[in-house]
């Protein structure tokens, strides 16, 4: 039996159905990967930070989060090196989709019930989004806002929908402006040592000590 059409789960009807010691023998997800590229660059390497954002609230199935990831990985790679780049999938499929599946053949009305018991079996996960979430985040070099819009809109076509692509404000990943980001990285303290230190793709602010 195929897979049914995306259209039967789209919607977010329900309530929320993970996995559990009641919901069992759940098939595992698509999707294996949620960091890809330069992981380990720090927060002054990438200045430029492009979200993929869903303009919906809908359900989206491990399979379209792992070939929109596919598309826009492969064109990054195609277009800049793997150092250039550092893509992170923000959304993670934990809702369980099910089906009853219901025999084709023929005499088939002899051997099941028709709607008597149709809640159904455990068929693949999804994962539920809100309007204004994101989706992907891709941080990058400021002259390389064309590839990773580019690489963005073609990862698009994987899910249904409608999504927007901003250029984010912010310093890569984090939620301070570039502007502010500069201004902080160039002030010290009286040591002689800078107000902010690294702490992977994000900074952490020293906390000054208090004098005796």
């Amino acid at each position: 039996m195929g897979r049914r059409p995306w259209k039967c789960y789209r919607f977010c009807k329900n309530k929320p159905y993970p996995k559990s010691r009641f919901c069992r023998g759940v098939p595992e997800t698509k999707i294996r990967l949620f960091e890809l590229g330069n992981k380990r660059a720090k927060i002054n390497e990438f200045p430029l930070c492009v979200h993929l954002i869903s303009d919906e609230k809908e359900q989206l199935s491990s399979e379209s989060i792992e070939a929109g990831r596919v598309a826009c990985n492969k064109y990054l790679m195609n277009n800049l090196t793997k150092d250039l780049f550092h893509l992170r999938v923000r959304v993670h499929p934990f809702h369980v989709i099910r089906i009853n599946k219901m025999l084709s053949c023929a005499g088939a009305d002899r051997l099941q019930s028709g709607m008597r018991g149709a809640f159904g079996k455990p068929n693949g996960v999804a994962s539920r989004v809100n309007r204004n979430q994101v989706l992907f985040s891709v941080r990058s070099k400021i002259n390389k806002t064309f590839e990773l819009i580019e690489a963005l809109r073609r990862a698009k076509y994987k899910f249904p929908g409608k999504q927007k692509i901003f250029v984010s404000a912010s310093w890569g990943f984090s939620n301070i402006s570039r502007k502010n980001f500069q201004k902080l990285s160039g002030l010290e303290n009286q040591k002689g040592q800078t107000f902010i230190t690294d702490d992977g793709a994000y900074f952490k602010i020293k906390k000054s000590s208090k004098q005796q």
